[in-house]
């Protein structure tokens, strides 16, 4: 979660959102999922992965922080929640001097929109808090891959590099092997100490951090519960006496009536997403994570009856025509929420952050307006059968080439940014300098222009604390949120490659790519059933088996990360 300032162009960030109605607008005005932007890609280090006892050698110590309480404490792998804002008088500090030499660090990171100055004043009190002197070196998000594997593949490489889990493709793992320093002994064990905001990080999401046999990454740690929610206009649903369904037959049967196109109302968006959480469909974001071991053998989702049966499902409610024309003609990316808030569509699905994100947009502009995610049900009404997603998929590293004190002053960074909720060190890095950047209005830290543009990716791409929630404006949403992945978490199972950062061999790196084309298809009457069961006999003879035979004998020599 991140928190609301970015600008109207910007993407992905790291920090839980603390939103404030006054830019609710600005945040989600990019059209981008932030979470499920994080997803997917294929991960990477050497061919292969690290766990069990020869992790256990290189994780750093877990030590809880106990700096700020939550509201609403974690649970069944759910962020924690904060519904307050804390005033600056109240706030805590988790980091009691600089832990920085007054070094220079280079630092490349993605960022999407205009990259500030570099002698703005966010940079220069973040600089001035930490005793580093970071100069960033901003890259175009969208084509960051471009820049990140030219820059990877040179000798001039900045002296720490940000890599989100789906850049890690082609020659890039291989890379971050040869060219990135192993931070083992400065954060293995007991060593981590020295960095209580590191400390504090989740083993799991540290256990993504190693590549190449080496903990060489600071990871973004994230729930491992789905992100993806069925979002209802609960307010509609209210209003025409509505009852939530309850199972997939309910469900389309409650599409078939709500439906009215000459209205212009539908009842649905495309559900491909959570038709595969309702069917227990192994996730489909990180490759590895496409694997599970059933009994005996390792299966991949797409060879279950669950992935048939999940797409079966959405081609009836597209046959129905109880989904929006839009998502018919392939338009169900950045609009499907566009047309949820005008009223055109009564669920539809996407990242839970959107439950704040339109919430709050919505907000200045219908007081009526109000949304909710429903529980994921069962494919017979009853429990669902939920699979974790990975608890990390962004990654910052420093240089191997870096001096042992660069690299301290990297950690003094990373650590400063993984400030928790509540301190003095999370209110800089996530709003910057108060009366310049951001001001209090109505008790609730509110970004100025000059923060919207300025306080925005960079330094919070280098740490992050335990997953959190934290939208004081609207702290009904803060607890629906945490409290819906809560109920989620307990429905939640980790397949066999879960924690595990897994680099496939080349030569089937890109064998399953037609796949997602091929499930839209089906769904919307293109193509068939059929064609995709063909599609994964040609996959297992072209590769699959062999694939398979690669990743079992991978759990054998390593073992799980559960």
């Amino acid at each position: 979660m991140t928190p609301n300032a970015a600008s109207a162009s910007s993407g992905p960030s790291r920090r839980s959102f603390l939103a404030s109605t006054a830019v609710a607008t600005a945040a989600v005005a990019g059209g981008m999922p932030l979470l499920a932007a994080c997803g997917g890609g294929q991960e990477g280090q050497k061919d292969g992965a690290t766990s069990g006892k020869d992790a256990e050698k290189l994780l750093p110590a877990f030590v809880a922080s106990s700096v700020v309480a939550p509201d609403i404490p974690a649970k069944n792998g759910s962020a924690a929640g904060f519904t307050k804002a804390i005033p600056t008088a109240d706030l805590k500090t988790s980091v009691p001097k600089k832990l920085g030499s007054g070094g220079t660090l280079k630092i490349m990171a993605p960022f999407w929109g205009t990259p500030p100055k570099g002698d703005n004043p966010y940079y220069t009190a973040m600089n001035e808090a930490i005793g580093v002197k970071v100069a960033w070196q901003n890259q175009d998000g969208v084509t960051y891959d471009q820049k990140l594997g030219a820059v990877l593949a040179s000798s001039d490489i900045p002296d720490a590099v940000v890599v989100p889990g789906w850049n890690l493709n082609g020659r890039i793992p291989s890379a971050v092997n040869a060219k990135f320093a192993d931070l083992g002994p400065y954060l293995s064990g007991d060593k981590v100490k020295e960095y209580p905001n590191l400390a504090a990080v989740p083993t799991e999401a540290w256990q993504r951090g190693i590549f190449g046999g080496k903990l060489r990454a600071i990871p973004m740690p994230g729930s491992y519960v789905t992100d993806i929610a069925p979002l209802y206009r609960r307010d509609l649903f209210k209003k025409k006496g509505y009852s939530v369904p309850k199972s997939p037959d309910e469900f389309l049967s409650w599409a078939k009536e709500a439906t009215d196109a000459r209205s212009k109302l539908w009842a649905c968006d495309d559900m491909k997403w959570t038709a595969f959480n309702v069917f227990g469909v192994l996730p489909g974001s990180d490759k590895a994570l496409w694997w599970n071991m059933d009994g005996d053998k390792l299966i991949n989702r797409i060879e279950t009856d669950e992935y048939l049966e999940a797409l079966e499902w959405v081609r009836k409610l597209y046959a129905a025509k109880v989904v929006h024309p839009d998502a018919v003609n392939g338009k169900a990316g950045g609009t499907s929420g566009n047309r949820f808030t005008a009223g055109e569509v009564l669920v539809y699905n996407n990242n839970i952050s959107d439950w704040w994100g339109k919430t709050a947009e919505q907000g200045t502009r219908d007081s009526d307006f109000d949304m909710a995610a429903f529980d994921i049900f069962g494919p017979d009404g009853g429990d669902p059968t939920l699979w974790a997603g990975q608890p990390a998929n962004i990654f910052t590293f420093i240089s191997n080439k870096a001096s042992e004190q660069q690299i301290k002053d990297f950690l003094a960074v990373c650590n400063f940014c993984a400030a928790p909720y509540g301190t003095k060190e999370f209110m800089l890095t996530a709003y910057g300098v108060e009366g310049t950047d951001y001001e209090f209005k109505g008790g609730l830290p509110t970004k100025t222009q000059q923060g919207i543009n300025e306080v925005n990716g960079a330094f919070d791409y280098t740490g992050n604390p335990a997953p959190y929630i934290a939208y004081p404006d609207l702290p009904d949403v803060t607890r629906g949120m945490v409290e819906w992945q809560q109920r989620m978490g307990a429905f939640t199972k980790k397949s066999s490659f879960f924690g595990l950062t897994v680099t496939e061999p080349n030569r089937w790196a890109n064998l399953a790519d037609d796949f997602e084309q091929l499930e839209d298809d089906v769904v919307r009457g293109r193509k068939k059933i059929s064609d995709v069961q063909q599609a994964v006999s040609d996959w297992k003879s072209k590769g699959g088996d062999d694939l398979r035979d690669w990743y079992k004998k991978l759990l054998d020599d390593t073992g799980s990360a559960k």
